[in-house]
């Protein structure tokens, strides 16, 4: 299994917050339990008041502070089964999730796949990160010479009328390796991870 830096993943973490994040939108869907759409958003993050900000970073922040390589794994992606996904994904991170036919695709692609009882949402979060320049000591420089884009999705139980629960599955890609982005990998979140959603997998075109 490629490891995951955890100290890399609290580079991300340390700036979700109201203050600091770069977050630059959000999109998402509300699902029934018979896995189709009750209706779909997408709004400029900074448009959100303080307590929206606080809730959907949560929910966000819950992917990458997740425990690393149990609940937060890396994976690679299977060249022969992983093209169009990864097309996808990247269309929705060139365009910043301002697309929404690409979004529906996507929400469309995942209902097949996403295998629940409950009604749920899927978030998309697009997010970047100036890469610091470390130093010799490891301390930040604040001198960035790359920034790295990235998407974070989750998967939430709905616990009310358009509330979402704790994130049961999710990904961030590009992954985040070595402090560059790398579009190979993906890191993929399981709140259970002795019950993977295996068709997901399949979805993302990831080697298990």
């Amino acid at each position: 299994m490629l490891k995951i830096n955890r100290d890399h993943m609290l580079e991300i973490t340390r700036r979700m917050t109201p203050s600091r994040t770069a977050m630059t939108r959000i999109a998402g869907c509300y699902m029934d339990h018979q896995g189709f759409v009750d209706g779909t958003f997408n709004i400029n993050f900074l448009k959100l008041s303080v307590l929206e900000k606080n809730r959907n970073l949560a929910i966000a922040k819950a992917i990458p502070f997740a425990e690393t390589n149990k609940k937060l794994k890396r994976y690679s992606f299977a060249e022969e089964q992983s093209v169009s996904i990864r097309q996808l994904l990247l269309g929705l991170k060139a365009c910043a999730l301002k697309n929404d036919a690409l979004l529906d695709t996507f929400y469309e692609l995942a209902a097949e796949k996403y295998h629940t009882l409950n009604s749920y949402s899927i978030f998309f979060f697009h997010s970047t990160y100036d890469i610091p320049i470390k130093g010799t000591d490891k301390s930040d420089l604040w001198d960035s010479e790359e920034v790295y884009e990235y998407l974070i999705c989750t998967f939430c139980p709905l616990t009310g009328d358009y509330e979402p629960g704790e994130p049961e599955f999710g990904f961030i890609f590009p992954a985040f390796c070595e402090r560059t982005e790398d579009p190979d990998f993906i890191d993929i979140f399981e709140k259970n991870p002795q019950n993977l959603h295996q068709d997901m997998y399949r979805l993302l075109g990831v080697k298990i």
